[in-house]
């Protein structure tokens, strides 16, 4: 399921795709959350785009500057979710989290 915060989840379902298909799927465990190091966790890892319910507005400003896609207000089964992305039907809503938000869904 994706989570309804980015540095709150248990792991990251990594897709790999080619051609508008999922070839594999892996799930690497959360190293811990501190600002900014996930997307450069990520980013070393090869990922261009992210998928998630919420974000913080420090995590979303990293990944735009090393160039991968951010979509939050996402909510549902991520391998549904990516193939709705695959498809061009997934649209970010811009939910980004407050700083100060430690637990409960994020806001848009």
């Amino acid at each position: 399921m994706v989570t309804g915060h980015f540095g709150h989840c248990e792991a990251f379902n990594i897709f790999n795709v080619e051609n508008g298909k999922i070839l594999e799927v892996k799930a690497i465990s959360n190293p811990g959350h501190k600002p900014g190091f996930l997307p450069n966790f990520l980013n070393d890892l090869g990922v261009n785009v992210i998928i998630s319910g919420g974000m913080g507005a420090g995590a979303v400003q990293i990944f735009n500057e090393k160039g991968i896609q951010v979509i939050t207000g996402v909510m549902g089964n991520a391998k549904e979710v990516v193939e709705a992305f695959l498809q061009g039907r997934l649209k970010s809503t811009g939910s980004i989290c407050n700083e100060h938000e430690h637990h409960g869904e994020c806001g848009e």
